[in-house]
């Protein structure tokens, strides 16, 4: 009677196994392909482990031009600007392209994260707990919108960056982001499960709307807020199609675009791109491994909601 269930959790795990190999294998060759050397890269037979551990291709990386350090456009300074130029702040040590790449992908990402969050967070609790005219054709066109794909609205989202004056800024890759509706659609389901006597009791005590939300509200759905800001920064950062649209100039480049750029320049120095690529991969893991607790609780309560 026992072997049955013991034979059906070690099949299960067998299977896990399996398929967590199979997903985490291309980020094994990218790390350890980005320490072998050229010969090893293009080597016919596979080499699973570097003979020889190497750090050129890391040196090669970080020789690759230079610009400052933190070079940040504000957004709208061309109304106010003299020349109608975007005003561009130039601080800290001049380091290599892709050390820039890198935080210009990092603020983007974690701005369209915080954005994202706060506002899904907040419209969300509205359409769960509020009660106003209109309130079910909103919430109808939140979700007619997730159907929509990015190419349908991308002539209207650049004639309104262009028109904004945001057009190759990296605001222009984040606003569009901000108004993300399946964000808007999932802290909608962890609101809806909020107890509305809470909420009662709370305007009793005489507490305010914000105060309602920040104190009582938010902690609740702390969880789909967590994994949602997992969902949206690595959305945004992988966001290669409207980063490539909206972003043209050199110093505004991500470092999907960076990546990009070296495998044109260098087509055949894999081991140059691998090392762009597993740079690249340190920022996801970094965030997961962070917001890890709040996904899994927040994949946990809407699987057994209701």
């Amino acid at each position: 009677m026992d072997k049955k269930p013991l034979a059906s959790r070690i099949a299960t795990l067998v299977i896990i196994l399996i398929i967590a190999i199979l997903f985490t294998f291309p980020l094994y060759w990218i790390i350890t392909g980005s320490f072998k050397t050229a010969a090893e890269v293009n080597s016919t037979t596979p080499i699973w482990w570097p003979e020889e551990f190497t750090m050129k291709n890391y040196e090669k990386l970080m020789s690759k031009q230079s610009s400052p350090l933190w070079e940040i456009c504000l957004p709208f300074s061309q109304y106010f600007s003299g020349d109608g130029e975007a005003v561009v702040i130039s601080s800290g040590p001049t380091v290599p392209a892709a050390i820039r790449w890198l935080l210009n992908t990092v603020w983007m990402a974690v701005a369209a994260m915080l954005l994202t969050c706060v506002t899904a967070a907040m419209a969300g609790y509205a359409l769960a707990k509020k009660r106003f005219i209109g309130r079910t054709i909103i919430f109808t066109l939140i979700v007619c919108a997730m159907a929509l794909p990015k190419q349908v609205i991308l002539i209207p989202l650049i004639r309104e960056m262009s028109s904004l004056r945001l057009y190759n800024t990296l605001s222009a890759v984040v606003y569009p982001i901000v108004g993300w509706p399946f964000g808007v659609f999932l802290i909608k389901q962890f609101a809806e499960g909020v107890p509305g006597e809470v909420l009662e009791a709370a305007r009793i005590d005489g507490a305010g709307e914000l105060r309602t939300f920040t104190q009582i509200v938010f902690p609740m759905i702390k969880p789909g807020v967590g994994a949602l800001a997992i969902f949206t920064f690595i959305n945004s950062w992988n966001d290669y199609f409207m980063q490539l649209i909206m972003l043209s100039s050199t110093r505004n480049l991500t470092i999907s675009l960076g990546i990009a750029k070296m495998q044109a320049e260098n087509s055949t120095d894999y081991g140059l791109i691998m090392a762009g690529a597993a740079l690249a991969a340190v920022p996801i893991i970094i965030v997961f491994l962070i917001f890890q607790k709040y996904f899994t609780k927040g994949i946990t309560m809407g699987a057994v909601k209701g």
